[in-house]
């Protein structure tokens, strides 16, 4: 009976999202598990742990309960990892980089073991000298932090290609690092540090200089040294300009997360998890989980007493996760079991919202979400202190320190990017407002399917207004808002990411750090296509004063052809010609490209050589075919056929037909997966995951839409993410 409701507790997107990433495969890649069997391997792996506890079994029923009706979900590694060999169930860590190149290549190899089991890592380069800082162990020169960055970028491209999820890492450089420029300007060529979220640490006294206009110190981290001083404000707008262009450097307001180190006496926070929302000491780990804020309401109220015991239970397990962990090396193992660090977070805000008829923007929705998280964070705290009296306290707690009770984990709360778990879910991810209500969906025979959000849905069939015609045109917009036949109260309700004003984007992210978060937000503040500088500037100057720890700024469009529009904007600068095109619009190919040759298996295992010839703005331009089977007449007509297509995309291509739709086509006129059509759509997929950057509005591996919330890139058509 159970397993049969499982069909109905799952959609069709969370079901493929499963299949392709989550349930345990046999040898050929065939799931031996559904989501029953999922939740059930989950909850028996955390109630047992390495000690058994006496309750164990009362636990197993409630942590399958848990999850396998979706009111809470842990990270992705916990998901797939629990009750395999495996055994490693975080998502967060932290690595040092010591200023020596043992130290460094020590961190590259860490961070390779963590990518390995499925986590991503936060690194902070501050410690590392400056370049051409003199290093007397060699009478030489050091290369600077970048240079090392791009060892361990190079390290996570290659352990990445094996494992489910995508290897993910943050790096963090403080403003007064003397490399602080080449650092904020290092990923205006995207081609770079593709395996990066960068950010840079920034400080109080930094921000009182933007603010008064003066000057700040660069102090060389090995000698303590200044070594110049620059002006506050051409700094900043120097990172404001960057994150208006592409979305980095995102900002981390170091000064603040350090008032709130719940141990002190351990050292300093230098950096956090890959998408912001877990500070982190050196080796620290953190496993982190969701509730399902939409789930908790009931006739537009919120069940507090279910939600009590849902936060309740949410706490032990992740407590309990700490305990079967296999950590990948011993100093994390150590550095988290003496703080025990858990992230209790949230999904579906907006769900919930929808459910009050709050909307999101609005100050009512602000102070709902801001009782919501105060509520969890104390019924969590009231959880982790009943367990340190009967486990005891986490091992570095210090009453002589420690101001507050005495509880089974330093750290608590934080609200982390749920962008698969919530696809399972089948709501809003984290704290984020829905990216669209209406999407299309392209399906292999050619035909478009409307997928459209189940909440408006609902909303419009109750009230009258449901049309084919309606869905399409909001499909078509993009947007709810200035459809007449939406009354202005559902237009509000159902408001946007881009809906959203970025101030009210702001509020929200401001207003939750300070009731119940205690760590950080992983939040994107959405702009339009056309904001200013100044927008972006405003953001972060409102994110610092409203307390965030942290700040992603994302301008709609500056991700997707910014190679394109870098290089159009120079070019119309210096007045030379844009791009030769004759007169049917075609374009004219220079004499000499660039070309690089690519080895694919037919469906027959024969091979076939793609040669794939690039313009200057690395985008693809001509497509041709190599066989070494040319001359046998029983294999013409395959030659002809992979000619053929190949020439057809190279016209595709210098017409300026999209990418995505050239994608499209190849996939809906392929039979086999290693037929043709297959072949060359799995190449084009592979540039635009990063091998040749300008098409990252396209998924690369369903060709759905790629859209940018709670830092990272995520398809919501299958469950893709740059971020893992």
């Amino acid at each position: 009976m159970l397993v049969d409701s499982a069909i109905q507790v799952l959609t069709e997107t969370a079901e493929t999202v499963l299949q392709r990433r989550y349930y345990l495969k046999d040898a050929e890649g065939n799931p031996i598990e559904d989501w029953y069997q999922l939740c059930r391997r989950v909850a028996d792996a955390v109630a047992l742990g390495e000690n058994k506890p006496k309750n164990h079994q009362e636990l197993r029923e409630r942590f399958f309960e848990l999850l396998y009706h979706l009111d809470f979900l842990p990270n992705s590694p916990c998901l797939m990892n629990a009750g395999t060999n495996l055994g490693q169930l975080s998502a967060c860590f932290v690595l040092p980089i010591e200023d020596s190149m043992d130290g460094i290549f020590s961190a590259v190899r860490n961070g390779a073991l963590v990518h390995k089991t499925g986590g991503g890592t936060g690194y902070a380069f501050s410690r590392l000298r400056a370049k051409d800082a003199s290093v007397q162990s060699t009478q030489g020169v050091a290369s600077g932090p970048l240079s090392f960055a791009a060892v361990f970028d190079a390290a996570t491209e290659t352990i990445k290609q094996g494992g489910k999820r995508r290897g993910a890492n943050m790096g963090v450089l403080r403003i007064d690092h003397p490399d602080i420029l080449d650092f904020i300007t290092s990923k205006q060529d995207q081609n770079q540090f593709n395996n990066f979220n960068f950010s840079v640490a920034i400080t109080d006294a930094f921000m009182e200089a933007v603010e008064h206009d003066t000057e700040y110190d660069l102090v060389e981290p090995s000698t303590k040294i200044v070594r110049r001083s620059l002006k506050a404000r051409e700094v900043f707008e120097m990172i404001v300009d960057l994150a208006w262009l592409n979305g980095e450097p995102g900002v981390l307001f170091i000064d603040a997360a350090n008032r709130d180190n719940p141990t002190p006496q351990l050292g300093n926070f230098e950096a956090t998890n890959p998408c912001g929302e877990q500070w982190l000491l050196p080796y620290e780990s953190c496993n982190l989980g969701s509730i399902n804020l939409g789930n908790f309401v009931v006739d537009q109220k919120i069940d507090y007493e279910r939600l009590a015991q849902t936060v309740h239970t949410a706490t032990v397990f992740l407590d309990r996760v700490i305990d079967c962990n296999r950590f990948p090396i011993p100093e994390i193992g150590h550095m988290t079991l003496k703080t025990r660090k858990i992230g209790l977070g949230i999904m579906g805000l907006h769900d919930m919202l929808i459910g009050l008829e709050i909307p999101y923007g609005s100050d009512e929705g602000r102070q709902t979400a801001a009782e919501v998280m105060r509520f969890i964070r104390r019924e969590a705290e009231v959880e982790s202190i009943r367990l340190a009296e009967t486990l005891g306290p986490f091992p570095a707690f210090d009453p002589l320190i420690n101001t507050y009770p005495a509880r089974r984990n330093a750290a608590l709360t934080s609200i982390q990017p749920t962008g698969t778990v919530s696809m399972i879910a089948d709501c809003a991810s984290g704290c984020e407002p829905y990216f669209s209500i209406v999407m299309i969906k392209h399906v292999m025979d050619g035909d478009r399917l409307m997928l459209v959000n189940k909440h408006f849905e609902k909303v419009a069939v109750r009230e009258g207004f449901y049309s084919e015609e309606l869905m399409a045109k909001v499909a078509d917009s993009g947007t709810v808002i200035g459809h007449a036949e939406i009354p202005e109260k559902w237009q509000e309700i159902f408001r946007t990411a881009q809906d959203i004003s970025p101030e009210d984007h702001i509020k929200m992210q401001g207003i939750l750090q300070q009731n119940g978060v205690d760590s950080s937000i992983s939040k994107t503040i959405n702009l339009p296509s056309g904001a200013s500088r100044e927008d972006v500037k405003l953001a972060y100057l409102q994110g610092y004063k409203l307390g965030c720890k942290g700040l992603t700024v994302y301008r709609d469009g500056s991700r997707d052809a910014q190679v394109l529009n870098t290089k159009a904007r120079s070019e119309a600068d210096k007045g030379e010609p844009m791009a030769v095109v004759s007169a049917n619009g075609k374009r004219k190919l220079p004499d000499v490209l660039s070309a690089k040759r690519y080895r694919l298996k037919d469906q027959d295992q024969k091979s076939v050589y793609i040669i794939v010839c690039f313009g200057e703005d690395e985008q693809p331009m001509e497509v041709f075919a190599k066989f070494p089977f040319d001359n046998r007449l029983d294999l013409k007509d395959k030659s002809t056929m992979w000619t053929t297509t190949c020439r057809l995309v190279s016209l595709a291509l210098r017409f300026n037909v999209p990418i995505g739709e050239i994608i499209k086509q190849l996939d809906r006129s392929s039979g086999h997966m290693q037929d043709l059509p297959s072949q060359l759509s799995k190449l084009f997929k592979s540039f635009m995951a990063g091998t040749h950057h300008g098409f990252s509005s396209v998924c690369p591996e369903c060709s759905g839409q790629l859209v940018f919330e709670e830092g990272c890139e995520t398809c919501r058509a299958c469950g893709y993410s740059k971020c893992g």
